[in-house]
């Protein structure tokens, strides 16, 4: 089935919970009408809004923020669903404050002051709270403790009931409305890494990794298709090593019910300054590429379902 043609913008980004001690919306949610592309582009490490307590309960704020983040990855996306057609989620709140690519339950309850919830702490702390970057990050590599102090529980409570929570009923009820309309749907769940060290001596590193959780999130040949858009492009790319997803995947990745899920990592020289700060002079050429594997990936998707049960954007 065709892929319609695409809209000329994004229109009316609607805000949806709110981010504890700031201003504005935790995350913006853009939908076209009518639905261009059974595509979903998330970007739940784009968030760049702290809140004053946030920056000042940190050791090192400048460093550490920058290191935390997917940066600039919110800019990327949204020129990525811009020239795609893609419906488009974005965190506002700083994974700093709460990372949503990890469980509500994925906490290491010593460096929160107060006694533990008994609905999230019942297995204990798991694998990522322990390396520091749990649900609230604690440590960095080469940086150490983020923290001056413990954080409240109360504010970890905020943190989980007007942000993580919020964002991920926004992000399911998308995702099962695009499924609706369609017959299936595909998020890619876009996010950036640091360079990556060669495998081999005399390798290069990969620049793109996609994760589909090594098939459980995604089917039907959809993470081939993002691994072919790329290679073709002469572009560097692995498959879910070093990274297959988190979070995301594993909550919404449901290819049995035709809602499939992929991790995009894309390399940080690759978009940005020499600095990691700002865009460089590559980022135009990266976000037209990711348009380019969209547009693929969404006819591949529109043809996995028969076409009287899809409803035609055009109609």
């Amino acid at each position: 089935m065709p892929v319609p043609p695409l809209p000329l913008r994004i229109p009316n980004p609607q805000g949806g919970g709110r981010i504890p001690g700031g201003e504005g919306s935790a995350f913006t949610l853009s939908c076209p009408e009518p639905l261009a592309v059974p595509i979903v582009i998330g970007a739940p490490h784009g968030g760049r809004h702290y809140p004053d307590d946030v920056t000042g309960a940190m050791r090192d704020p400048g460093p550490a923020t920058l290191k935390l983040e997917d940066r600039l990855i919110d800019l990327l996306a949204a020129e990525v669903a811009r020239m795609s057609g893609a419906s488009l989620i974005v965190a506002h709140a700083p994974r700093a404050m709460i990372d949503l690519n990890r469980s509500a339950d994925d906490i290491d309850w010593a460096m929160i002051a107060g006694p533990a919830r008994s609905d999230l702490a019942k297995g204990g702390v798991n694998r990522r709270a322990r390396t520091g970057l749990g649900l609230v990050p604690r440590r960095l590599p080469g940086m150490g403790e983020i923290w001056k102090g413990r954080l409240a529980r109360e504010d970890l409570d905020a943190r989980i009931e007007t942000v993580h929570k919020p964002y991920h009923a926004a992000l399911g009820v998308l995702l099962e409305r695009v499924r609706d309309e369609w017959g299936a749907v595909l998020l890619i769940d876009l996010h950036s890494m640091p360079p990556l060290k060669p495998a081999e001596p005399g390798q290069q590193a990969a620049e793109f990794v996609i994760g589909d959780r090594f098939g459980a999130s995604c089917g039907d040949g959809l993470a081939a298709g993002a691994l072919n858009v790329l290679a073709a492009a002469e572009r560097r790319v692995a498959h879910n090593r070093p990274y297959s997803g988190g979070y995301v995947l594993d909550r919404h990745g449901a290819p049995r019910r035709n809602i499939h899920a992929l991790q995009i990592e894309v390399c940080r020289s690759a978009y940005l300054d020499a600095e990691m700060r700002d865009a460089g002079p590559r980022f135009a050429g990266v976000a037209r590429l990711l348009a380019q594997m969209v547009r693929s990936l969404a006819a591949q998707v529109a043809g996995l379902t028969s076409g009287d049960t899809i409803r035609q954007a055009a109609e």
